[in-house]
């Protein structure tokens, strides 16, 4: 009897330890995709508009995808790079006016795959909701697409 509730003391150790490196494994991903875009999505593009930033969080191949009627439009995101260049070194620009907040509503992954659901508020009003969807490369995560923003990029 002994050996029997030590044999299933065993396995509920060795599932409670799977289970806890699961845990942990998929908070250090959720950091990892936080960070990236963090890093060059809202503050890259939004907060600090940092084109250097942006190139190393976007996949080469990324584009902003939106609608016109029947139409299908594409952003790719070397001309966003080159407006947020354009927008930092305008003389009309204004630091302290661009401070945008962002909330993480949802994070899924499976393996190289990611979807993230975040918000993206300035001056206290939610601007948007935007979906974007990430890929695990060797150097990490990399953004590469997002459904089409609500508002104008210049």
């Amino acid at each position: 009897m002994n050996k029997r509730v030590l044999g299933l003391a065993l396995i509920a150790v060795v599932f409670s330890a799977f289970a806890i490196n699961a845990t942990i494994e998929r908070h250090h991903e959720d950091d990892n995709i936080k960070a990236a875009i963090e890093d060059g999505y809202v503050h890259g593009a939004f907060n600090e508009l940092n084109p250097e930033a942006m190139k190393k969080t976007f996949h080469e191949d990324f584009a902003i995808f939106s609608t016109d009627g029947k139409k299908l439009n594409k952003y790719p995101i070397d001309a966003w790079v080159q407006g947020t260049e354009r927008r930092k070194n305008s003389e009309n620009f204004n630091p302290e006016d661009n401070v945008w907040e962002h909330k993480f509503v949802d994070i899924s992954y499976d393996g190289k795959a990611a979807s993230v659901k975040l918000e993206l508020h300035h001056k206290g009003e939610h601007v948007y909701t935007d979906y974007l969807a990430l890929l695990k490369f060797e150097d990490g995560w990399k953004i590469g697409f997002t459904k089409g923003l609500s508002f104008e990029i210049s």
